[in-house]
């Protein structure tokens, strides 16, 4: 491992080096045109003062106006380093140059024409000498006009020259960072390996596959959380028993609240102690779960969920949201067809042909008006396949059903869906039909409406029945608790405080021994 590592870091060092280098390099040399140029341009403006310039640039004698003035110019360039210094008088002759074979020539460079016109600029050229950096300065008579023009060029360092030059100082940077950069590699790779018990990396990747296999091949679901409730294991019976979507893999790295939003694992990380056997209801689903908090050398590092699916609760869910209420009503549906069939038949019989279209016209009137303030009124198919049911049961059982005409019902409050409001529809009404079997018949009502208005929703289930005792009251949402001997009694009121928490609304309950008794859910829609 840690001659992987070392290998590693002298790659990346190496890299580096050649990316940061070009860079460095880049700059360098655009710091030494910029400070050639300024050099040039000074000593340009130097030499154009010089009285010598002055005195014998418009000279008759053309020879000794270049014995007096190229000595001097030379000299200057001697002390400058300058590649060379050139005087030209506006005929453009040349009066210096660092080859004596130059002087008395004409230049025919076209970088000098803004230079005749008094400008002062620097240009770069390329030339047999490489990259040169040029200044053009006029040269002025005392009284104002220009006699001329001195030329200053650099020689700009290419970059092998420019690193020859600094190439001691370049040997010790590598060498140190080499040496520097092996302890490093050296100290990293026996620190790895401890904090990883000594263990190569491919034996670490195989322990990885062989655990993410061995989670998705166990019957529980298992979620696993770190402290910043990022998950770090979600095995496909998690995804299965919580009607999750997505792949495991894609799920590992996410926030538990972006899978989860209703989840209870990251209380563990506060409480910081294990739940055991706890039936929580997560994501539409009631599961059995045992939560721990997860420690490395005594410090809380995350939390891990196993869970169930509990099946018998699932049944009864399944039971209070409509599901064998709907076989029922299809049951009593028949019954009650059955008999409107046997009396039209009896009335056509006898001959009674007029009251027989009457009453079947009567019987399909009832139907349609309730079908279509259902469908009108509530937009959902499940729930009104539901409130139909329950009529139908209730003129079976000898109970008015009433549905507000003025309900309306469009669009769920967040995190809840139809299968919720089928469950708080559902077992509200199974609760007030319960409450009326003790009432004489005909004396059996439930009213129930549904208020959609300036962003509230309220839901408003009544019954006449026995009502609630306020013993009783403070018990109601218990799981668990009822009144009913039967077994598997007490989980409807306990699902329906879930549903309203999870939707963030409040349940109001009122209620008077023999007198009746309201439930009262509000929902905000914004």
């Amino acid at each position: 491992m840690q001659r992987k590592i070392m290998s590693l870091t002298f790659f990346i060092l190496i890299v580096s080096f050649s990316i940061g280098g070009t860079f460095l390099l880049g700059f360098v040399m655009n710091e030494q045109k910029d400070k050639l140029e300024n050099q040039a341009l000074l000593v340009a403006k130097t030499v154009s003062q010089l009285p010598e310039l002055k005195t014998y640039i418009s000279h008759d004698d053309f020879v000794m106006a270049t014995q007096h003035i190229n000595p001097v110019v030379e000299e200057i360039r001697d002390i400058n380093g300058a590649q060379y210094i050139v005087v030209l008088d506006m005929q453009r002759r040349k009066y210096s140059h660092p080859s004596t074979d130059e002087i008395g020539g004409i230049s025919q460079s076209g970088d000098l024409n803004a230079a005749f016109s008094e400008h002062y600029y620097t240009s770069i050229a390329h030339g047999e000498h490489g990259e040169m950096v040029r200044a053009f300065v006029p040269i002025m008579s005392n009284d104002g006009h220009q006699i001329g023009v001195v030329v200053v060029g650099y020689s700009v360092l290419t970059v092998a020259e420019l690193l020859h030059s600094i190439q001691k100082e370049l040997f010790i940077t590598i060498l140190l960072s080499l040496l520097f950069s092996a302890w490093g590699a050296h100290t990293l790779g026996l620190h790895m390996k401890k904090q990883m018990f000594g263990l190569e990396p491919h034996e670490i990747a195989k322990m990885y596959v062989e655990r993410t296999e061995t989670f998705n091949a166990m019957h529980e679901g298992i979620i696993a959380i770190d402290n910043d409730l990022t998950i770090t294991i979600f095995n496909e019976k998690a995804c299965e028993i919580l009607g999750v979507s997505e792949r495991p893999v894609t799920l590992i790295g996410k926030k538990i609240f972006e899978v989860l939003p209703d989840t209870r694992l990251p209380e563990i990380l506060a409480l910081d102690r294990p739940i055991y056997n706890r039936e929580l209801y997560i994501n539409g689903h009631s599961i059995m779960s045992n939560r721990i908090p997860i420690q490395v050398n005594g410090q809380t590092v995350g939390a891990v969920a196993m869970f169930k699916d509990r099946t018998e609760v699932k049944q009864l869910a399944e039971e209070l949201t409509g599901v064998r209420a709907f076989v029922q009503a299809l049951r009593v549906q028949t019954h009650e067809h059955k008999n409107k069939l046997h009396t039209i038949a009896g009335l056509l019989q006898l001959g009674h042909h007029a009251q027989a279209l009457s009453y079947l016209t009567q019987v399909k009137e009832e139907h349609d008006e309730i079908t279509n303030f259902l469908n009108e009124r509530i937009k959902n198919e499940n729930i009104s396949g539901l409130l139909l049911s329950k009529i139908s049961y209730a003129k079976e059982q000898g109970i008015t059903l009433e549905i507000d005409r003025a309900s309306h019902l469009s669009i769920f409050p967040k995190n809840l869906d139809h299968h919720d409001f089928v469950i708080l529809f559902g077992n509200l009404i199974e609760n007030a039909f319960d409450a009326l079997k003790d009432m004489p018949a005909g004396e059996k009502i439930v009213h129930v409406s549904v208020d959609e208005e300036d962003g509230v929703l309220a839901i408003l289930v009544t019954d006449n029945g026995v009502g609630i005792a306020d013993e009783v009251k403070a018990h109601i949402f218990d799981n668990g608790f009822s009144t009913k001997e039967k077994k598997g009694r007490g989980i409807g009121l306990y699902l329906i405080k879930e549903i309203v928490h999870k939707g963030h609304g409040d349940i109001e309950v009122k209620s008077e021994p023999h007198k009746g008794t309201s439930f009262l859910i509000t929902f905000y829609l914004h």
